[in-house]
């Protein structure tokens, strides 16, 4: 798979959905905390919630192919929430000096677009922003944008942006250039 992720990138997103709950009841499962025995009601109430309303509401065979599509949507929409922000940018190693402005910065990359944009991405598209403010309210971020940017261009850190569908080709690019060598054909 590793080979052709470029071509794979979309089509495995629709399992992102399956992965996120697998993804939680492992995290319960294999570390202890002091809310454990909360976490696990929720997810339970949640699961229990859920299927019972689908097969409530739907028959069977309907309820099946509801919660298949439901999920492969939810993993899609998600994925493609938080794909353009990384995939392709730098990856730093523990061993970077870097100061936290520079990290932050050169390793996300924010995606431009309108009112539309920070709605269908959740504020996620100002990745700079968050990554170095986490805790700021989501309205702010297209409010510190600017000042932001100014920022880094005074200090000389870049400061990347690119349009939604810009931020996936790049993404895929580098998908594809990363698994170029591992193709029979350019191992001749």
């Amino acid at each position: 798979m590793f080979r052709y992720q470029a071509y794979l990138f979309f089509p495995r997103l629709l399992l992102e959905g399956l992965n996120l709950h697998v993804a939680s009841v492992q995290a319960l499962t294999r570390r202890a905390s002091r809310h454990q025995s909360w976490e696990w009601a929720l997810i339970t109430i949640h699961a229990a919630g859920y299927l019972t309303v689908v097969f409530l509401v739907l028959s069977p065979v309907k309820a099946v192919v509801f919660m298949i599509v439901q999920q492969g949507l939810f993993g899609l929409y998600l994925g493609c929430s938080f794909a353009p922000n990384h995939k392709g940018m730098p990856i730093l190693d523990a061993a970077d000096q870097s100061d936290f402005l520079r990290r932050q910065a050169i390793t996300s990359r924010n995606v431009r677009g309108g009112r539309l944009t920070d709605l269908a991405l959740g504020g996620l598209n100002y990745q700079i922003e968050h990554h170095l403010f986490p805790s700021m309210p989501r309205p702010n971020l297209r409010r510190s944008q600017a000042l932001i940017e100014a920022f880094c261009q005074q200090r000389g850190v870049p400061y990347l942006q690119s349009s939604l569908v810009g931020s996936y080709a790049q993404a895929l690019r580098h998908l594809n250039a990363v698994g170029r060598p591992a193709r029979p054909a350019a191992a001749t």
